[in-house]
């Protein structure tokens, strides 16, 4: 009977001490391809700071008990996407002042059931009349780690919705279990607007669309004749203006060079005329003139000693002279006697 008298009034106070701190308001959790988040709002208290404990168990397993998540939080969030995304837990978060703590609020959390499939990435181009589409994603991030969404799920699919753009047309949509679909006969030089989102059938859920892209068909694959000749017009007018203009452009880069580093000059005309005439000979003046054509005198100057020798000379030549005449004259006689 004591002891249970004890035990009632251990709980009273308890009761009492908890009561003193307000437990959070609006607890919630924000979950998108798996990073997920506890939410809560801050109750109103004054006497002081408030932290906060956050712990987790396993529904999977009903003998566990709970652990800790985090503790002493400052901030009225938790990301809890340690947790593994195969499980179906109950959360808890209580605020806490120095010794004293609020009561435990309550909320379940099954991560393949509640976290929201965000949108896939997604590219389209314009190609032979239809339209090209390639998607990829949503991926899980956690950390420093990236991996597909769905590879948690045994199903999924991608579905495609199209419609024209400005108009009040229905919104037609295509399956594919595959990363890219090619949507065609639509009509040619329509611009078409496109979203793409995840469906996992199995689980019953539809992801998030992706953006509004859009983009216009051609005919059929096929170029108009209209544009195929404006742009071969066009071309020829481009070679036809820059061709001309080029030559011209380099002919005066040309001459202006040679202007430059090459100057022009004028020949003189009197050595035009001398290279012009062919070589007579080696002399580069004109030549004496004859002989015939001079007159001159000739010119002796002997010394005094050069004087009495040419007298000398004079003397015996004189003297040679007239032995040689009077040779000549006996000879002259000598034969004319005979005669007689």
């Amino acid at each position: 009977m004591a002891a249970a008298l004890r035990c009632a009034l251990c709980s009273c106070l308890l009761l009492c001490v908890s009561g003193i701190v307000p437990k959070p308001k609006n607890a919630r959790i924000i979950s998108v391809n798996l990073h997920s988040i506890l939410q809560w709002d801050a109750p109103k208290f004054h006497k002081g700071n408030l932290s906060y404990t956050v712990r987790s168990k396993s529904i999977n397993y009903p003998g566990n008990t709970y652990e800790n998540v985090s503790t002493n939080l400052r901030l009225t969030e938790c990301d809890i996407s340690s947790l593994s995304a195969y499980g179906d837990y109950i959360l808890q978060v209580r605020a806490e002042s120095e010794n004293k703590y609020s009561d435990w609020v309550t909320i379940r959390f099954k991560p393949m059931d509640d976290t929201v499939i965000g949108p896939p990435d997604v590219k389209v181009k314009s190609e032979s009349g239809s339209l090209h589409v390639d998607f990829i994603g949503p991926f899980a991030e956690y950390e420093h780690d990236k991996w597909p969404i769905k590879q948690y799920y045994g199903s999924w699919n991608y579905r495609i919705l199209y419609w024209k753009k400005g108009s009040n047309t229905e919104v037609a949509h295509v399956d594919t279990k595959h990363n890219s679909e090619i949507l065609s006969q639509l009509e040619p030089w329509t611009i078409y607007c496109i979203q793409v989102q995840a469906v996992i059938p199995e689980w019953n859920k539809t992801g998030e669309l992706s953006g509004e892209l859009c983009e216009q068909t051609t005919h059929n694959g096929v170029t108009p004749v209209w544009i195929i000749v404006t742009v071969l017009i066009g071309s020829m007018l481009v070679v036809a203006i820059s061709v001309p203009v080029c030559f011209f452009s380099f002919l005066y880069l040309y001459r202006l060079i040679k202007h430059v580093f090459c100057p022009s000059y004028t020949f003189p005309q009197h050595l035009k005329e001398f290279l012009s005439k062919p070589p007579s000979g080696s002399q580069f003046f004109p030549p004496l003139p004859q002989e015939e054509h001079l007159s001159y005198d000739k010119l002796t100057v002997i010394s005094e000693e050069s004087k009495n020798q040419s007298n000398e000379t004079g003397d015996e030549t004189r003297k040679t002279t007239e032995h040689l005449r009077d040779a000549e004259q006996e000879h002259s006689d000598s034969s004319i006697a005979p005669a007689s």
